[in-house]
């Protein structure tokens, strides 16, 4: 059967993920024991718990899911780090330490610039780059994926999901670049932090980080457009647009053009996350993350 031929959209619809009314919500990793991470969880077959430094419906915040019997991830060379920004990088690093989390930077200011930040390791080696910063309404700040083609990836994160560059840095001295892009300033929200180590065009995915969601006002627009651009620019789409068995929310799935996965859905608020598997070493001596200001917001178990 022939396939049917690519009706161009008109201009109009390629305007509607900048006029959609979208943030990041929450980050999702899957966990092997979820008391390694937090604690008071009732053992179930799956389970998962939401963290962050305010409410869902204003913040963003990590979601662990804990897959009963599976032991072991692999994070992969792509996935980079989280980021959290705190007032003062030292006295956090001091408390991470004091309660047994492992520091894999010690604080200070980058090479070449002013900026102060440390390095941490969740029980997994899931890394958490702590910056110093002045208040800021959303201290989960970052989420750091690396790409293969830098503005190929900005095409695409700016035409499908409506994002926009809030800063960009090349340096050659250390021969990358990396663009923040968000749906607000890198100091008022979450932003998505995509670096290109020069003449690296491939990385691998492991089975760990799982994906990002985007929440929209209209999925149904905002899947239409993202259709389009996949055959534009590169992408494929995973799980065509439709309900959630045994939810309303209706989801689109895709992958972007290095494959790494997302999802946009409707729901009641605007919802974004970024998902990845973890595995919760036995005995993991309370190291949680709550010893990084993270608090439990929601518990769920299926």
């Amino acid at each position: 059967m022939a396939e049917a031929a690519h009706v161009a959209p008109n201009a109009e619809l390629f305007e509607w993920p900048k006029k959609d009314n979208r943030r990041l919500l929450h980050v999702v990793y899957r966990v092997g024991d979820l008391e390694c991470t937090i604690k008071d969880i009732p053992e179930e077959k799956y389970s998962n718990a939401f963290l962050g430094f305010g409410s869902e419906e204003t913040n963003f915040a990590v979601e662990l899911t804990d897959n009963y019997g599976v032991s072991s991830y692999d994070i992969g060379t792509g996935f980079g780090h989280f980021a959290i920004a705190t007032q003062d990088v030292y006295k956090l690093v001091e408390d991470v330490r004091a309660k047994g989390g492992e520091v894999t930077r010690e604080p200070g200011p980058v090479k070449g610039g002013k900026s102060v930040i440390a390095f941490v390791k969740d029980p997994d080696g899931y890394v958490f780059e702590l910056i110093q910063r002045g208040p800021t309404p959303e201290p989960l700040c970052q989420v750091m994926l690396r790409v293969g083609d830098l503005e190929r990836s900005i095409k695409f994160y700016e035409k499908a999901l409506g994002m926009r560059v809030v800063k960009k840095v090349d340096r050659p001295e250390y021969k990358y670049t990396i663009a923040m892009l968000g749906y607000a300033e890198e100091q008022e929200t979450t932003v998505l932090e995509l670096t290109y180590n020069y003449g690296v065009t491939e990385y691998t995915k492991g089975n760990a980080y799982a994906q990002i969601a985007i929440g929209t006002d209209d999925v149904y627009k905002s899947a239409e457009v993202v259709n389009h651009v996949i055959q534009e620019v590169r992408g494929k789409i995973t799980r065509q647009l439709g309900p959630i068995p045994g939810l309303n929310t209706k989801i689109t799935a895709f992958l972007d053009p290095d494959g790494w996965k997302t999802s946009e859905m409707v729901d009641a608020m605007n919802f974004l996350f970024v998902a990845y598997r973890s595995n919760m070493k036995p005995n993991c001596n309370g190291r949680k993350l709550d010893k990084i200001g993270l608090r439990v917001l929601t518990f769920n178990k299926v």
